[in-house]
């Protein structure tokens, strides 16, 4: 079955990745003026931010390689991949894609912009775990992997950790 085990599955991860992409053209294109003005320093840490996120999306998808899908749910012929980026982080392509709409919504001023790049952030949190979900079906080792490894960024554990308990 294309994108998950089940016509339910497949459903959910669709609808997981079409609001991931309204989010995203809402946090770079929704809304006109801004409510706020951004110090010189905030505008060039949120570029330095969206260069980060650009450059850990891009390195994240090659890691990936053949694995690399749209949808939330492991390839048929996928690994899992436990070297490069992700002996850091379990999920750095949406950790740059954090990165680099928060580091272009938050200098906009537009509070329409930055409510869809936290909206985002929210969606990944949850799409993380659903997806960790399948990951751990897919994979024995996920468990202990998903320990030792942040979901998105290294040292942060409270945002990262998911055990079998479900806990995060």
């Amino acid at each position: 079955m294309f994108g998950g085990k089940t016509p339910a599955e497949t459903a959910v991860a669709w609808t997981l990745v079409l609001f991931q992409v309204a989010l995203m053209v809402g946090a770079i294109v929704g809304g006109a003026g801004s409510a706020w003005s951004v110090a010189p320093g905030v505008r060039t840490a949120c570029r330095i931010g969206q260069y980060v996120g650009v450059a850990i999306l891009l390195v994240g998808a090659v890691n990936l390689g053949r694995s690399l899908t749209a949808l939330p749910t492991p390839v048929p012929h996928g690994e899992l991949r436990t070297g490069g980026l992700y002996r850091w982080m379990r999920h750095p392509i949406y950790t740059g894609v954090m990165a680099l709409t928060l580091g272009g919504a938050v200098p906009s001023g537009n509070p329409v912009r930055l409510a869809c790049a936290l909206g985002l952030v929210v969606l990944f949190m949850l799409k993380a775990r659903w997806e960790e979900g399948r990951l751990r079906e897919r994979y024995p080792g996920y468990d202990e992997y998903a320990a030792s490894v942040a979901r998105f960024v290294p040292g942060v554990r409270r945002l990262s950790n998911t055990r079998s308990t479900g806990a995060s």
